[in-house]
């Protein structure tokens, strides 16, 4: 699951940038979201799907929604249309696990220096790529503004979920949160002048948003942040930019050079740190609950 998400999300700034010619960002949104929640509402009815079981639930399904969906996509969006490149907005949003590792730390749990060893390397990492956007002068005061909104909605809706959002089967979960997105969205795109130009490469970025990213990369992150922790989760991130980099250039013939593939190779090494790291914690978890049980199985 890890790789197919990270090739998966990586396509949504190439999809971004590809649409954004016809669309205005929070309508294109729209049209996602409510294509989306059609689609998630069949699956969960055919499929006989459980609803969250009390309001509580409901409502931090809801809240995640907005951080992950509305805040997050919004921002990114928006972002693209003012002009940032997909993979210098990649690049800022991909600085998630730096940040949660950070907020994770004042929250009083543990992160091992390894992980912050590890976290480092990518934050180095992310500097070396993004050094030549900047020189460049593509970053304007509004786009890296809506890119930061988009990084800390995306942070904070990944402690949220992995603090309050109890186990819930994906498709109905996908559906609120997507509920959420919805009605937040909305009355904000309806502030949006400019029209869309409906063509074949709206409809096909449009389609793609729908089919593999929101029901294939969002069900993927969702199963990703209930199974592992927030630290290791949030560090697959780091793989993205890369990636983008990656498509941006076999895609649109943008030149990758030797500054960004150093960056790649600190951002690849920072994210085997992190992930290794986590293992060996969970490994060490596992033995200390193992020797307990067998010692004193009736405490």
């Amino acid at each position: 699951m890890p790789a197919l998400f990270v090739v998966i999300w990586s396509t949504g700034f190439i999809v971004a940038r590809y649409g954004m010619p016809y669309a205005p960002p929070l309508k294109f949104l729209c049209l996602r979201y409510g294509a989306s929640l059609i689609l998630l509402l069949l699956v969960a009815f055919a499929l006989r799907v459980r609803w969250p079981q009390s309001r509580t639930q409901w409502l931090h399904l809801a809240v995640v929604g907005v951080l992950m969906q509305a805040g997050y996509l919004g921002g990114v969006w928006a972002a693209v249309k003012q002009g940032i490149g997909a993979g210098t907005v990649a690049l800022i949003v991909g600085l998630q696990p730096l940040l949660t590792a950070v907020l994770v730390s004042l929250a009083g749990h543990k992160v091992r220096a390894a992980q912050w060893l590890g976290l480092g390397l990518g934050f180095l990492g992310l500097g070396l790529v993004v050094a030549r956007q900047l020189e460049q002068g593509t970053l304007s005061g509004v786009n890296l503004a809506l890119a930061l909104f988009a990084l800390l909605c995306i942070t904070s809706g990944t402690l949220w979920q992995k603090r309050y959002v109890v186990t819930t089967p994906v498709w109905t979960a996908a559906a609120v949160q997507i509920g959420a997105a919805l009605l937040v969205s909305l009355p904000i795109a309806l502030w949006e002048t400019e029209p869309m130009v409906f063509n074949i490469q709206l409809i096909g970025a449009l389609a793609w948003s729908v089919l593999a990213i929101t029901l294939g990369a969002s069900s993927l992150l969702y199963l990703l942040i209930q199974r592992g922790a927030a630290v290791q989760v949030t560090s697959l991130i780091y793989w993205v930019p890369p990636v983008t980099a990656l498509m941006g250039w076999w895609l649109f013939d943008e030149r990758i050079g030797p500054g960004t593939w150093a960056g790649m190779a600190l951002v690849a090494a920072g994210v085997l740190t992190v992930t290794r790291s986590g293992r060996s914690s969970q490994s060490e978890q596992r033995q200390q609950t193992s020797s307990i049980d067998t010692r004193d199985p009736h405490p």
